[in-house]
């Protein structure tokens, strides 16, 4: 990877992720794009309807990208409102992104999910290899996903990548829609109130992973020997697997008046259910050398660090 654009660029995963490859490969190689501007953006940006293929297209070649990452897309709660957007933005942009890396011979990357998976996968220790059968319209949207940049990989020789993520914790970027996104809200609520009521019941098992091992991930994988590489589009990574009681016990290790209750929202909570409690990263350790650095105890001392300074940052502004 040498010059780099990525879509959906102010997203939870983007806004992180395009400072990361800047301190890599320099702020001037990477170009970032979304549909909206944000005030504090710095280096190259670009506003970008994904469902323009034409002017991807364009800002592609005007940039001279030889690395597509195609985030943009709508999460899986949020999808679930409105299915018929979700399925024409997720697949669209999806395969305007494709199309523009094939046309201009561009790596690609573009994220699946453990929203891949369904009540029939196995549970635990879910393998690589099952059966994906979602019940969602995220879910639907990242099976076909998957298989599409498999498709272009092996009809067009397009270098497609991605991983199958699971639930993202950042301190850096707020919520933005997803089933697990309760593990982001309660250090929030944690630091804000000394209390969270859970929207997913106690005993609710998801897989997890603090935001730097992720950013660190998607560019391990893309600077990975080709040769390697046998799953591509996608392989399960995850750090760690909790429920709610869990993630609150570390809480109190450092807010002891902390206090947790329970409000399922019996539509995320379904979501949740239909999902694996733990992932194999057997093929990622295998075949890029995958490992995440951040485990629950070690996220939770960080993430209430870097939050106490960014709230106490915001209530000053």
């Amino acid at each position: 990877m040498k010059k780099i654009m990525v879509t959906g660029a102010l997203g939870q995963i983007g806004s992180e992720l395009v400072e990361k490859l800047r301190s890599v490969y320099g702020e001037d190689n990477v170009l970032a794009t979304d549909i909206r501007k944000h005030e504090h953006t710095n280096g190259p940006f670009e506003i970008l309807d994904v469902s323009d293929g034409q002017k991807m297209h364009d800002l592609a070649k005007d940039f001279g990208a030889d690395t597509m990452m195609h985030l943009a897309a709508l999460l899986s709660a949020t999808a679930e409102k409105n299915p018929l957007f979700a399925w024409n933005l997720n697949m669209g942009g999806l395969m305007n992104a494709l199309e523009v890396s094939r046309e201009l011979d561009m790596q690609f990357f573009t994220p699946s999910s453990i929203g891949a998976f369904g009540p029939s996968t196995p549970k635990d220790n879910t393998p690589q290899d099952t059966l994906q059968r979602p019940t969602t319209m995220y879910g639907v949207n990242k099976v076909a996903g998957e298989l599409l940049c498999d498709y272009y990989f092996n009809r067009f020789g397009v270098d497609t990548r991605g991983v199958r993520f699971p639930g993202l914790i950042s301190y850096a970027t707020p919520p933005g829609g997803g089933t697990t996104d309760y593990a982001v809200e309660i250090y929030y609520k944690a630091i804000e109130q000394g209390k969270y009521t859970s929207y997913i019941k106690e005993g609710t098992y998801m897989d997890m992973m603090y935001m730097p091992d992720a950013l660190q991930a998607i560019v391990s994988l893309m600077e990975a020997d080709s040769s390697n590489l046998i799953h591509r589009n996608a392989f399960n990574i995850t750090a760690m697997s909790f429920e709610p009681s869990q993630i609150a016990a570390e809480i109190k290790k450092h807010i002891p008046h902390f206090r947790l209750d329970y409000k399922v929202d019996p539509v995320r909570q379904a979501i949740a259910d239909s999902w694996p409690n733990s992932l194999n990263i057997e093929a990622a350790q295998a075949e890029w050398g995958f490992k995440a650095e951040y485990d629950l105890a070690k996220m939770t001392e960080d993430m209430l660090t870097k939050l106490k300074v960014k709230l106490q940052q915001k209530a000053i502004s």
